[in-house]
C-alpha cells in the first residue's frame, strides 16, 4: 500500500469518526429514528480547524448502508428512556438517549444527489453528518452544464448559494405566496431580473420569448425594474384616460363570450341577443357601412311610425334611438341629431282617433299618412350625418341598431334586453380609455408591463382577462419554439373563487380561461406565474397545477392549508414554520429544486426594487 492511499484511508477514517452521529434505531416506511451518540450532543463539532454545525432539527443526515448513502432530513428530536442492568452496582438503571426522527427523501449516486429511495436502511446502520462537498452537492440543483440564476443563500447556511436552472424554473408554472410585507414582490422581481440580466443582449431570447406582467398596483413600472428594455402601459379609467392604450384585436372583442362578460349579459336572453347581433354581417362591409346604417335607421323609424301602436311601440322609441347614437357621429352631426331628438320629443305625437302619428306644427299638424314624417323631418338629418367608422363606434352602432331593430320587429322583449344598452354605453366608454383596436400590433420589446394602478375595480377584472385570452389564443395559433410567460402580481384579484360582486357566468368564464391556460398552456409554450397574499382565494385547480413554489410567511390557517394541499414537495416541519418566516425568507419547493429549501432571497438594489415598500412614517412625519 503506497503512502497516498494510506493517507486517504486514514483521512476517511478520521472524517467518519468525527462526522458519525449515531445509528439507526428503527425503520418505518420513510420514517427512521436515529439514536445519537453521547459525544455528539453539542451544537458544533471541530473538523480540520473549522467548526461544523452539529445535527439538529432541519439538518440533513447520511445513512450508510454498505455502498449506498441514503439521505434524510431531521424533522424532530426527543429523548427516550432505556432500562439496563448496571453490573457495577448490581441494579437496574435508566439511560436517557437523544433520538432523532428522520424523513428519507434521496440518495447519492456517486457524488451526485438524486431524489427517491433505492434502498431502505437497516437497523444499526451508521449515520453521519454531511461534509462540505456532500452538502454542496445536495444543493446543486441544476448541474454544471446548465444555465442557472442565483436567487440567494440558505437561511441556515448563507454561504451556500442557491442557483436554479433556467429551464427547470421558467419552463414551468410558478407560484409565489406570502402575506403583505413578507418579501414576495422582491422575489418575483428577483427571479425575472436575474433572467433578463443573464440573457442581456441575446437576440434569440428577445425574438423567441415574450413576457407580460399584469401589475395591479403599479409596482413594476419603475425605469430599472426587471430591465430597462421594456414597454410600459400605464392604463387609466380617469378623466383623461390612458396616455398609451393596450392593443386589442378585432376578433378578440368581436366574440360573443367576450361581449357577454364585458356587458354582464344574462345567459337566457341577453347573451343570445348579442350572439345574433355579432353573427349578423349586415354592417360588416366597410364600403356599404354608412349606406346600411342609414337604411337600418330608416327601417326602425318607419316601423314605429306605421305600427299604430299594435305592438306597443311608442314615439319615445325613435327619440331613444337618436339619443343612443349621439356619441357615434361627428360634432356637427351630434348637434343636428340632438336637435332632431328634442324636436321628436316635442312635436311627434299619436292621434288615437285616426290611429296615426302626426308632427305638430304652428299652423296645421302633418299626419304621417299624407306627408310621411320620416321623409320630411328625419331623413334630411340622418342622410347628412357623418358616422364614426372606428371599430368601437362600429361595434356600438351594430349593437344599438340591432337592439332597436329587434324590439321594433318583435324579435326580443324590450324589458329583457333593454338593461344591456345602459351597461354597454358605460362599459364601452371605460374600455375605450384603456385599449386600442389594432389587428397587427407588434411588440417592440419582449417584456410588457401592464399597470392597472389607475384602473377602476370593474375594469381591473376585465382587462387582464381580455389581454391574457388574446395572447393565449394567438400563441396556440402559432405554436412553435417561442414561449409566452404571463406573470400576474396580486393574482387573487383575477383568479379568486370567492368574489361576490360578479355573476356566476362571468366568474365561470374567467376561471375557465385561466384554468385552461395552466392545464394546457405548457403544450403551447405558455407559462403562468402567479403571486398572491391570499392563496386560499385562488382556484384550487390553479394552485395544484403549479410546478414551482416560493412560499413566504403566511399567517392565515386557510392560506397555509391551501398551499399544504397543493404542495407535495414540502415536509411537515417546513409547513409548521411558515407563519414565523422572517422577511425575505421563503421555502422553495418544486421541479427546480431537488429538495425543499429555506432561502433568504437577495434584496435587489433600490432602483430595481418593485415599488411596494411600507411607508416609513417617522421619515414622512419628520
Amino acid at each position: 500500500m503506497n503512502m497516498k492511499m494510506k493517507n486517504d484511508i486514514e483521512d476517511k477514517a478520521k472524517r467518519e469518526s468525527i462526522f458519525i452521529i449515531g445509528r439507526v434505531l428503527s425503520v418505518e416506511k420513510r420514517l427512521v429514528t436515529i439514536k445519537v451518540n453521547k459525544n455528539k450532543n453539542s451544537s458544533h463539532i471541530i473538523y480540520d480547524g473549522t467548526t461544523v454545525k452539529n445535527v439538529s432539527v432541519g439538518s440533513y443526515v447520511k445513512i450508510a448502508k454498505g455502498f449506498v448513502n441514503i439521505i434524510g432530513k431531521v424533522e424532530g428530536e426527543r429523548i427516550s428512556e432505556e432500562r439496563y442492568f448496571n453490573r457495577d452496582y448490581n441494579k437496574e438503571e435508566t439511560r436517557i438517549n437523544r433520538v432523532l426522527d428522520v424523513s428519507l427523501f434521496g440518495h447519492f449516486d456517486g457524488t451526485k444527489f438524486k431524489q427517491g429511495i433505492k434502498e431502505m436502511p437497516l437497523i444499526d446502520n451508521e449515520c453521519f453528518l454531511l461534509d462540505r462537498d456532500e452538502f454542496a452537492a445536495l444543493h446543486n440543483f441544476a448541474g454544471c452544464d446548465k444555465r442557472t440564476i442565483e436567487i440567494g443563500g440558505l437561511t441556515e447556511e448563507p454561504a451556500q448559494r442557491i442557483r436554479l436552472g433556467v429551464n427547470d424554473l421558467f419552463a414551468s408554472h410558478i407560484g409565489i405566496f406570502g402575506n403583505t410585507g413578507s418579501g414576495k414582490s422582491n422575489t418575483l422581481a428577483k427571479i425575472y431580473t436575474e433572467l433578463f440580466s443573464l440573457y442581456k443582449g441575446n437576440e434569440n431570447f428577445k425574438n423567441n420569448s415574450r413576457f407580460i406582467i399584469i401589475d395591479f398596483n403599479g409596482e413594476y413600472s419603475g425605469k430599472k425594474a426587471i430591465t430597462t428594455e421594456k414597454e410600459i402601459y400605464k392604463l387609466s379609467t380617469g378623466k383623461g384616460g390612458s396616455e398609451r392604450k393596450y392593443p386589442i384585436t378585432t376578433d378578440n372583442l368581436n366574440k360573443t363570450e367576450t361581449l357577454a362578460v364585458l356587458l354582464e349579459a344574462t345567459e337566457k336572453t341577453q347573451k343570445p341577443f348579442l350572439d345574433w347581433v355579432i353573427k349578423g354581417d349586415y354592417l360588416d362591409d366597410p364600403t356599404t357601412f354608412i349606406q346600411r346604417v342609414r337604411e337600418r335607421i330608416e327601417d326602425i323609424c318607419r316601423t314605429v311610425l306605421l305600427d299604430k301602436k299594435g305592438n306597443g311601440l311608442r314615439e319615445g322609441t325613435i327619440a331613444e334611438l337618436f339619443s343612443r347614437i349621439l356619441d357615434i357621429v361627428d360634432i356637427a352631426s351630434n348637434n343636428n341629431i340632438s336637435n332632431l331628438r328634442d324636436d321628436i320629443e316635442i312635436n311627434l305625437h299619436y292621434h288615437s282617433q285616426s290611429n296615426e302619428y302626426y308632427w305638430n306644427r304652428p299652423v296645421t299638424s302633418n299626419f304621417n299618412n299624407t306627408n310621411p314624417i320620416y321623409d320630411t323631418y328625419i331623413a334630411p338629418i340622418v342622410d347628412n350625418a357623418v358616422f364614426k367608422t372606428d371599430h368601437f363606434s362600429g361595434l356600438k352602432l351594430k349593437i344599438i341598431l340591432g337592439y332597436f331593430y329587434a324590439i321594433t320587429r318583435g324579435f326580443y322583449n324590450q324589458e329583457h334586453i333593454g338593461p344591456l344598452m345602459g351597461r354597454m354605453i358605460k362599459k364601452f366608454k371605460m374600455l375605450d380609455k384603456l385599449v386600442d383596436i389594432q389587428d397587427n400590433a407588434e411588440w417592440q420589446k419582449n417584456l410588457v408591463i401592464l399597470s392597472l394602478r389607475d384602473v377602476n375595480t370593474e375594469m381591473k377584472k376585465i382587462i387582464p382577462l381580455l389581454v391574457c385570452k388574446q395572447l393565449y389564443d394567438e400563441k396556440k395559433e402559432v405554436n412553435g419554439m417561442t414561449s409566452l410567460h404571463i406573470i400576474i402580481d396580486e393574482a387573487h384579484n383575477i383568479l379568486s373563487t370567492a368574489s361576490q360582486r360578479e355573476s356566476d357566468t362571468w366568474k365561470d368564464y374567467r376561471l375557465e380561461t385561466f384554468e385552461e391556460i395552466i392545464k394546457e398552456g405548457r403544450k403551447f409554450g405558455v407559462f403562468l406565474t402567479v403571486a398572491s397574499q391570499r392563496p386560499y382565494d385562488i382556484s384550487h385547480t390553479i394552485i395544484s397545477q403549479l410546478h414551482n413554489y416560493f412560499i413566504h410567511r403566511l399567517i392565515n390557517d386557510n392560506d397555509i392549508g391551501a398551499v399544504e394541499k397543493a404542495v407535495a414537495y414540502l415536509d411537515r416541519l417546513s409547513f409548521q414554520t411558515i407563519p414565523i418566516l422572517s422577511v425575505g425568507s421563503c421555502f422553495i419547493a418544486g421541479l427546480a429544486s431537488d429538495i425543499p429549501v429555506k432561502v433568504d432571497i437577495e434584496l435587489l438594489p433600490k432602483e430595481q426594487q418593485p415599488q411596494s415598500d411600507t411607508v416609513k412614517l417617522e421619515e414622512e412625519w419628520g
